[in-house]
């Protein structure tokens, strides 16, 4: 057994039963569903149909951060187990839960002077934030050490790819990526944003692309621009969405035909509920490992 656990939140949108496979720990966020309190827990409390359903027919969500109390209960019950942590945040583009992880590991510090704590803002979410764990988990299962394992995690955590699409604006409308003029246009011109995740971690419109199929086969596109290999890709790639899995589908499966050497097949998760509460049903995305994200 390792003498380190590696952890995560929520966020990374895995699957209960893939975190367990893979020994990754993980501590949940929080929402409100029309002022109801919730765990983000994989889709226990709620799950993720009717999360959505409520959002197509006007629920109001609301989403918070673990905070230092959480964190500081979290951590110490693996340091008394004698285990040092390593744990990725959610990114700070768009949370600011790093400080919160921050703050209980220089809290616990001073009771446990002898362990590791080691806190890295991921610079990643949902699927993409997952991908990164589960390379994370390969590393320490080839017997890396805690301080190899960050080191790696620091130095390659850009070159995680994110890239999204979206076929409903209203909750992009509602949270301000899109302005209601933009928004009440693109729904008029069948218009679905094509966004990335940049060098900071913040979520980026960065085209406008009428129709879904085309939507579709572009994001592709983009993943093949954004690869060092091209189709020769041999890597893993992960996808998830906000019901509605069959638009998912259609993307895995064009990306199952462009890139034959994939590293299994895509992995297909739902968006949690906290990234869900801002995207809203009708979202996309693909991850991939690929070229680093720069300025």
């Amino acid at each position: 057994m390792s003498d380190y656990i590696i952890s995560c939140c929520s966020t990374a949108d895995l699957t209960e039963e893939h975190f367990k496979s893979r020994n990754i720990s993980y501590i949940c966020f929080h929402y409100e569903l029309d002022g109801k309190q919730y765990m983000d827990d994989l889709g226990k409390s709620m799950p993720f149909d009717q999360f959505y359903r409520a959002m197509a027919d006007g629920a109001e969500t609301k989403t918070s951060q673990i905070n230092v109390a959480e964190f500081t209960d979290y951590f110490e019950g693996f340091l008394k187990e004698g285990k040092d942590i390593l744990h990725l945040t959610l990114s700070s583009g768009i949370s600011g839960v790093v400080n919160s992880a921050m703050l209980a590991r220089d809290n616990l510090l001073e009771e446990y002077p002898d362990r590791k704590i080691y806190i890295l803002d991921s610079l990643a979410a949902s699927s993409g934030y997952g991908l990164l764990m589960d390379r994370l988990a390969d590393l320490r299962d080839e017997g890396q050490s805690i301080d190899e394992v960050y080191e790696w995690a620091n130095a390659n955590r850009l070159k995680l790819n994110h890239w999204f699409f979206s076929t409903d604006l209203t909750f992009y409308i509602k949270g301000g990526r899109i302005s209601k003029t933009a928004g009440f246009i693109g729904g008029m011109l069948n218009i679905c944003p094509l966004l990335n995740v940049d060098f900071m971690g913040r979520l980026i419109p960065r085209y406008k692309i009428r129709t879904k199929r085309k939507v579709i086969q572009t994001i592709v596109d983009k993943m093949e621009e954004s690869i060092e290999e091209g189709t020769g890709y041999s890597g893993k790639c992960y996808m998830c969405h906000s019901a509605c899995y069959e638009d998912a589908r259609a993307v895995a499966d064009l990306i199952e035909a462009r890139f034959p050497n994939l590293d299994g097949k895509v992995l297909i998760n739902n968006i949690g509920t906290t990234i869900g509460a801002h995207t809203g049903p009708g979202t996309v995305a693909v991850f991939f490992w690929g070229k680093e994200r720069v300025d």
